[in-house]
């Protein structure tokens, strides 16, 4: 599974507004839902919340991977997100988080989900990977990083 195929190139954010860790969720949610028609964005944000109030998916680094189940979606989809000055996402190192991918998949998607996530945080252990993501200055340039980082493995 390569992350570009579900990557959704429209909900790429260069620059998060939001400064704590429900605005970065809202935020994302409506950039996503904004581009497919099957997502609620207030559903969408309740089922971050939901899994976020379980255990943080901030992973340290600066790393963050948001994700949950949706019904009626027939397809998994990832957004990414960067945060230049960093949000308080409750990360397992207590430090600013920059990045997020945000995987949302169906909600009968079976093992499809834990590859998707496996193979993102694959990806964000690489620090030659984030770094690419922090310094890009274009959409573009983030979806060629994830392209490239696909085409790795």
């Amino acid at each position: 599974m390569k992350i570009s195929n579900i990557l959704v190139q429209e909900a790429v954010i260069l620059d998060l507004e939001s400064k704590d860790k429900d605005g970065a969720l809202v935020e994302m949610a409506n950039v996503l839902a904004a581009t497919e028609p099957s997502l609620n964005a207030e559903k969408l944000v309740s089922v971050l919340r939901e899994r976020e109030s379980l255990q943080s998916t901030g992973m340290g680094e600066g790393v963050a991977i948001p994700h949950g189940r949706i019904a009626n979606l027939n397809q998994l989809l990832v957004a990414f997100a960067r945060s230049r000055k960093g949000v308080d996402f409750d990360s397992i190192d207590g430090q600013p988080t920059h990045l997020f991918f945000v995987l949302v998949v169906p909600e009968s998607s079976g093992g499809q989900h834990l590859k998707a996530l496996a193979r993102i945080s694959r990806f964000l252990r690489d620090e030659t990977f984030r770094e690419s993501l922090l310094e890009a200055e274009t959409c573009e340039e983030i979806v060629q990083a994830i392209q490239a980082e696909d085409a790795r493995f």
